[in-house]
């Protein structure tokens, strides 16, 4: 039998009502792949962890969903664990571990409250797809950042996705949503950057907090990171924005970004 929904006072830090629906209904997490199949970006963030996380060691995925990333990791022999507030697709990634014949660990927690797990255990850690931006409250977006540093090693690297703010401008709903947010801000919001997405698979009021460049850098190196590269990405098959320099900041659909843990 299905958990009933906590009242909003009682919501687990970080998660508004729209992401809880997303996380416990099973008909997303069984959709999930096939939903997913033709979007680009599935795989232009798993070659970019494969770059900036090129050797076997222990990689910590937060916000693993079905183990997209996990399953190909541990096939290389990597010694993988994800962590997901959501146990249906954490049920998914299960099955599709034990498909391929790979050993996965699988946590069910919230990303902003893994004090549980050991300080500097793990060589890499990914945080991708946007899930940072599905954390609502900078400081409980600042809680999961704090929380990879604290669990990698020196030298060990962290790999994020987040979606580009400003790429919004190219499109009515999203210029009059850029106004409406800017307006906001001016009017002294606590912050600005939280966007209530369409209905998407079937799940409504599902919130996004939507990055600057500047933003997600000063995020990470509050956080103490070094940063080791941020790439922008476009929405083509190999994610390459051309012409980076040339509005990048407009045009970039998001960033991927490679950070450090200083020895």
């Amino acid at each position: 039998m299905q958990t009933p929904p906590p009242p909003d006072w009682r919501m687990p830090p970080g998660v508004n009502r729209g992401l809880w629906d997303y996380l416990h209904d099973p008909a997303v997490a069984r959709d999930y792949d096939a939903g997913l199949a033709d979007v680009a970006l599935l795989g232009v963030d798993v070659r970019f962890v494969e770059e900036h996380c090129p050797r076997p060691g222990r990689l910590l995925d937060l916000g693993c969903g079905t183990g997209r990333l996990l399953v190909p990791f541990a096939r290389r022999g990597y010694d993988v664990i994800g962590v997901d507030l959501s146990q249906e697709m954490l049920a998914v990634a299960r099955e599709k571990a034990e498909a391929a014949g790979v050993r996965v660990r699988l946590l069910h927690a919230n990303l902003a409250e893994l004090d549980g797990l050991r300080d500097g255990c793990f060589d890499y850690a990914a945080c991708l797809f946007s899930t940072l931006g599905m954390v609502m409250g900078a400081e409980n977006r600042r809680r999961v950042v704090g929380h990879a540093f604290r669990l990698l090693r020196p030298g060990g690297r962290f790999v994020l996705h987040v979606h580009n703010r400003w790429f919004n401008a190219w499109n009515g709903p999203g210029r009059e949503w850029l106004l409406r947010d800017g307006w906001g801000r001016l009017r002294g919001r606590a912050e600005g950057g939280d966007r209530v997405m369409p209905v998407h698979q079937g799940v409504a009021g599902l919130t996004l907090h939507l990055f600057t460049r500047r933003e997600t850098v000063r995020l990470l190196t509050d956080a103490a990171f070094r940063i080791q590269e941020v790439r922008p990405i476009s929405l083509r098959e190999d994610g390459r924005l051309t012409w980076p320099w040339w509005f990048g900041g407009l045009r970039a659909y998001g960033y991927l970004i490679a950070a450090e843990r200083p020895g």
